[in-house]
């Protein structure tokens, strides 16, 4: 990110600049260069150090907290003047709607920045209608406190990526804004590394390959995704076969090149290997089924959840620009999975 103004005054936190209300939050202040003379005072801000995301300054400005030269400016498009003194007041984080609720974490990394933790399957991440408490955010709340800096004027977690309530697994949740805005670039411009493990149905030809194409909502199930010739968005995924067990099942390594709902059931599914427990994408007793011994049958029909597993991500720090890889193993589950198709 270019800086586009030079600090003028800061005051301290909690005091505002004259002419804006008293928060408890900070306000930033920037005096305009010539290079910068014409731009939106909103994109003028948006490129300042410590600001925070362009949607949220349009927020304040819209809502009286922006002086230009002293005078209070509500007009998000207003173009900025050579020298002109622009003073953006942020309100302090408001608490977050979700509730923190006391959770254990298996955390794997944690600063003043991000938090990265094992998933367990079972856990909905975000709160959402029926959920609206015993998520991942809840626990979050509760765990960062006032480590939180705030995203969006809430204090609470930013999501930059989600897995399915059923699907284990490496996540990174971002403490602040700074933080989500580079992390959410990053996994838009597909430049974190994601692997997953998943034992399937049958077993994938060749060995290792490439499923691709558009995902978009299944027109016949609303809560399905489908392999779709129009309106979907383009996806990829790289699989390579770990282990096979009487030709009848696969544990499969996954790569995502993009990250689409549902990306790995839906591509699985759709070339004839669903995921075993699929409770979504596998709605017969597979003919493969047959070729496993009872007890390896049995464990694979009989696997409560998606049998799919987020084993690796690996990013670059929003702040410190360091390359961080983490890499967790399948959890029991999918460990006494293995066994019982071993066994066949």
């Amino acid at each position: 990110m270019r800086q586009t103004g030079l600090a003028h005054t800061v005051p301290p936190q909690g005091e505002a600049a004259p002419g804006l209300a008293p928060t408890h939050g900070t306000t930033l202040a920037f005096t305009v260069d010539a290079a910068q003379a014409g731009e939106r005072v909103d994109r003028f801000l948006s490129n300042c150090p410590g600001a925070p995301s362009r949607s949220r300054i349009k927020g304040l400005i819209e809502g009286g907290n922006l002086l230009c030269n002293g005078v209070v400016l509500r007009e998000p498009a207003t173009p900025v003047r050579a020298g002109m003194v622009v003073v953006l007041d942020l309100p302090a984080a408001a608490p977050a709607t979700p509730q923190g609720e006391a959770m254990d974490f298996n955390i794997l990394y944690e600063d003043d920045d991000l938090i990265v933790l094992d998933k367990p399957a079972g856990l909905v991440v975000h709160p959402a209608p029926g959920n609206e408490t015993g998520t991942l955010v809840n626990g979050l709340i509760a765990h960062c406190g006032n480590s939180l800096k705030g995203i969006g004027g809430e204090r609470r977690p930013g999501i930059v990526h989600r897995l399915d309530k059923d699907t284990s697994g490496v996540m990174v949740v971002a403490k602040t804004e700074k933080a989500h805005l580079a992390l959410s670039d990053d996994f838009a411009a597909r430049r974190i590394d994601r692997a997953y493990l998943a034992f399937c149905w049958g077993v994938p030809t060749p060995a290792e390959g490439d499923y691709e194409g558009a995902i978009g909502r299944d027109k016949r199930d609303r809560k399905r995704m489908a392999l779709v010739t129009h309106g979907g968005k383009w996806a990829l995924t790289h699989y390579r076969t770990l282990k096979v067990f009487s030709a009848s099942a696969a544990l499969v390594a996954c790569k995502l090149a993009t990250g689409r709902t549902h990306q790995i059931r839906v591509h699985f599914s759709a070339n004839g290997h669903p995921l075993m427990g699929d409770p979504l994408y596998l709605r017969r007793v597979p003919a493969a089924a047959r070729g496993l011994s009872p007890v390896g049958k049995g464990a694979g029909l009989d696997f409560p959840r998606q049998a799919l597993h987020a084993a690796r991500l690996g990013f670059t720090h929003p702040r410190t620009g360091e390359n961080l890889l983490f890499e967790t193993p399948m959890p029991p589950d999918m460990q006494e999975l293995e066994q019982a198709l071993s066994d066949s």
